[in-house]
C-alpha cells in the first residue's frame, strides 16, 4: 500500500498561495484607483482624459498598423465630447481658424462699451478675432445661444467683481442678445448694478461692480489713487443683499489688489473709523477679503438653488520683454498670440492663484473654477491697447502714439478672449 504524501503541517498548497496573492493584488488596485480618484478631484490639480493617454499608447505601438488606425480614430473622435471631469481647459493652444467668425462685433452689438470695441475706435487687423482654443483632451463647444438662453430660462445670472467682469458680462450679453427680438429684450444700466432681460425666456444677465467683492471706500465713486483705498477686508454685506436670490453667480476679484505691495486694511468696529486702518501685504489683504467671501457663500447660498463660479485672474501684458519682444511697447501692436507653450508672465501672479485653489478647496458650498488665466497669458494681441477711452473720451492720435503710457494691456477687445471665457462657462453650465 502506497503512502499518501501530507503537505508539511503549517505551510498552504501553492494554488491556494497563487489565489490569494493574486485576490490581494486586486484588492490593492482597486484601493489605489479609489484613493488617486480621490485626490485628483482638486481645483487646479487637473487630469488628462484617460482616453487621451489611451489614444497615445495605441500610437507608439506598430503591432498591427489597422487596429492602431482604428483604435486611434475612436479616441480622436471621443475628443468631441466636452466633460469637465475628464478634460482640462487649462491645457491646450490657440489655432488660428479663418473660418471661425464671432457671433458678434461692436457695430452690430449695441451693449459695448467704447473702452471694449476697438474696431469701432480704429482697430485695423482682425487676425486676432480667428483664434479658437483647442484643449488638448477634447473640443470645447462653440457658444450657441439659443443653448444659452434654454439653460438660463427663468433665471439670473450675474457677474459679480471688477471692469474685468463687465468685460465678461458684456460678451455674454452680445453673444446671445442677436437672436432675441428688439421688443423681447432691454438693458438698464446703473452705476453699480446693471441688468439685461430676455423677456421671452425670463431671463436676465447681470452685471454688479464689486472690484474687491469686499467692501471699501473706492467702490463708488472710485478714487483713482490707490493710496487713497481702503478695504474693509472683513464684510461683503453691502455688495451681498444684491446677490441673494441670484440663480447663477460668477465672482473674480485680482487686478484691483494689484495696485502697490501694500493695502490699507479695516476690519471689526475701529473707533476712530478710516484712521484705524493697518497695511497689509496685498496677497495677506487678498487671502483675508477671500475668506471674508467664502464665509458668506459658505453660510448663506443654497446649492441646490444657486451654482457659484468663480473666474481666476485675468493676466495683463505690460512688459513685452515677458514674451521676449525686447523691442516691443507693452502689448502695443501685438497682432499674434505667444506660441511658447506654458507661457507665464509678470502680469500673472502664483501666489494668488495657489490663495484662490486653497480657500475654494476648503468651503462647503461647491464652487466651480473657471481657470481662464493660462489661456488668456498667450493672448497678448487681443488688448484694447490704444483702440480706447480714457476718462469718457477717445485716445487722441498724440495719445496712441505714445502707447507706453496710454495703452491698455489689461482690458480686451470685444468680440475677442472674454467669448473664450464665456464658452468655458456654457460648457459647465
Amino acid at each position: 500500500m502506497v503512502g499518501t504524501v501530507k503537505p508539511p503541517r503549517g505551510k498552504l498548497p501553492l494554488p491556494i498561495i497563487i489565489t490569494g496573492i493574486c485576490a490581494l493584488a486586486f484588492i490593492t488596485l482597486l484601493y489605489t484607483e479609489r484613493i488617486s480618484l480621490l485626490s485628483s478631484n482638486t481645483i487646479f490639480k487637473l487630469k488628462p482624459c484617460a482616453r487621451r493617454h489611451a489614444a497615445k499608447s495605441v500610437k507608439s505601438s506598430s503591432d498591427d498598423k489597422t487596429t492602431e488606425d482604428n483604435l486611434f480614430n475612436y479616441a480622436a473622435d471621443d475628443r468631441f465630447e466636452f466633460d469637465p471631469d475628464e478634460c482640462s481647459v487649462v491645457h491646450g493652444k490657440w489655432a488660428f481658424n479663418s473660418s471661425v467668425k464671432p457671433l458678434y462685433s461692436d457695430r452690430t452689438c449695441p451693449y459695448i462699451d467704447r473702452q471694449f470695441a476697438c474696431v469701432k475706435n480704429g482697430r485695423l487687423d482682425s487676425e486676432y478675432l480667428h483664434w479658437e482654443w483647442q484643449p488638448d483632451d477634447c473640443t470645447l463647444p462653440r457658444f450657441n445661444p439659443k443653448i444659452a438662453l434654454q439653460k438660463l430660462r427663468g433665471k439670473r445670472l450675474m457677474f459679480v467683481g471688477d471692469s474685468l467682469q463687465r468685460n465678461q458680462w458684456e460678451s455674454f450679453v452680445c453673444l446671445v442678445e442677436s437672436i432675441i427680438p428688439k421688443d423681447q429684450k432691454s438693458m438698464r444700466l446703473g452705476r453699480s448694478h446693471s441688468v439685461f432681460k430676455a423677456k421671452g425666456y425670463n431671463a436676465t444677465i447681470e452685471f454688479y461692480w464689486a472690484p474687491f467683492l469686499v467692501e471699501s471706500n473706492s467702490d463708488i465713486p472710485i478714487k483713482v489713487d490707490p493710496k487713497e483705498r481702503i478695504l474693509r477686508v472683513d464684510s461683503v454685506s453691502k455688495h451681498a443683499e444684491h446677490w441673494i436670490g441670484v440663480d447663477i453667480l460668477v465672482f473674480n476679484t485680482y487686478v484691483w489688489w494689484m495696485s502697490g505691495l501694500r493695502i490699507k486694511s479695516l476690519w471689526g468696529l475701529f473707533a476712530n473709523g478710516e484712521e484705524g486702518f493697518e497695511e497689509l501685504d496685498a496677497a495677506v489683504a487678498y487671502r483675508i477679503g477671500l475668506k471674508t467671501w467664502a464665509n458668506w457663500v459658505d453660510s448663506t447660498i443654497d446649492p441646490n438653488r444657486t451654482r457659484v463660479f468663480f473666474t481666476t485672474m485675468s493676466p495683463t501684458h505690460q512688459r513685452s520683454a515677458d514674451w521676449n519682444n525686447k523691442d516691443g511697447i507693452k502689448c502695443y501692436n501685438e497682432t499674434k498670440p505667444v506660441m511658447k507653450k506654458w507661457h507665464w508672465g509678470t502680469g500673472s501672479d502664483k501666489q494668488i492663484m495657489t490663495v484662490v485653489a486653497n480657500i475654494v478647496d476648503k468651503m462647503k458650498v461647491p464652487v466651480t473654477v473657471i481657470n481662464i488665466t493660462q489661456l488668456s497669458e498667450y493672448r497678448v494681441d487681443a488688448h484694447s491697447s490704444v483702440y480706447t477711452e480714457l476718462q469718457g473720451e477717445l485716445l487722441t492720435d498724440e495719445q496712441k502714439a505714445d502707447p507706453l503710457h496710454y495703452a491698455d494691456c489689461i482690458h480686451w477687445c470685444l468680440p475677442g478672449v472674454p467669448d473664450t471665457w464665456n464658452q468655458i462657462l456654457l460648457a459647465y453650465l
